[in-house]
């Protein structure tokens, strides 16, 4: 169950979790998704599950498991949720067990987690339901962490992405600001404390932020874009175009270029005795 598109976004008139048939789009191209899609840098992982007080953990829209396995690697016990079956196939032919259903509806029937997770997803669940949701699911002690990737590709190359979205979607709504990537995204870090406090059953939330970079080639690249929020929905003749120009736009910056990330987490731990 993914992601808004990383580019600019008005995301601040939007209220993603209310769009769920883009939340439930992505399985379209579920091996594309998998193949394609950054994964997530270890430090955090590591620093998540040491922040958790066992390896029992819930994964909020795990889509095809990219978060899902890299915790499992790590030592966890993980059960995944997600709106999308086709997602959910994907996942679980990598061994993963995975229940199909929105996270605010899903029934836990008793199991208690020591973290939910919900990597580039919780913007499609509900921040107060979902909040109040992971506190009834969280052992006393245990850790809800939201984290997304943040990509930051060099101003020239972002700013000819950006030409090239205006020109030919015009109506979806990327790169609709002059806003950075981590302006647009804060919005959500903001809405996911918010339902956090909400709830009244977490310690204050905190951030934590864990920088790191990766190459692109055009064909690297041009291969994630139908991945982003709304694009798969494009009729294949509108995304064609797209690409040509997103692909002009990299050989004009020499045929590669490097994205700078930061993977963000939204985090608290449950309190309370039960």
């Amino acid at each position: 169950m993914p992601t808004l598109p990383p580019e600019r976004e008005r995301l601040s008139e939007q209220q993603p979790h209310q769009h769920r048939q883009i939340a439930e789009s992505f399985g379209v191209d579920a091996e594309r998704y998998d193949r394609t899609r950054p994964r997530y840098p270890d430090a955090m992982v590591s620093r998540i599950v040491t922040a958790s007080p066992g390896p029992d953990v819930l994964d909020v829209g795990c889509g095809t498991g990219i978060s899902a396995r890299q915790f499992q690697a790590a030592g966890c016990r993980v059960l995944g949720v997600d709106v999308d079956a086709r997602m959910a196939d994907w996942a679980r032919q990598s061994g993963l067990e995975v229940e199909v259903a929105a996270f605010e509806a899903w029934d836990p029937a008793g199991r208690t987690f020591d973290a939910v997770i919900a990597g580039q997803t919780w913007h499609w669940v509900d921040p107060a339901a979902g909040a109040a949701k992971a506190a009834d699911v969280l052992r006393p002690g245990g850790r809800l962490a939201l984290f997304w990737n943040v990509a930051q590709p060099p101003p020239e190359v972002s700013d000819a992405f950006a030409a090239v979205y205006r020109q030919v979607v015009p109506d979806v709504p990327t790169y609709s600001l002059t806003m950075s990537p981590m302006e647009g995204y804060s919005v959500l870090f903001t809405k996911a404390a918010d339902g956090i406090q909400e709830s009244g059953a977490f310690s204050e939330p905190e951030q934590w932020r864990f920088e790191w970079e990766r190459s692109y080639t055009r064909d690297e690249w041009l291969d994630q874009v139908p991945t982003h929020g709304g694009l798969s929905r494009l009729p294949p003749a509108k995304l064609e175009e797209l690409l040509a120009g997103i692909g002009a736009a990299i050989d004009a910056s020499k045929g590669g270029f490097m994205v700078h990330y930061t993977a963000v987490v939204v985090t608290a731990m449950r309190t309370g005795t039960a």
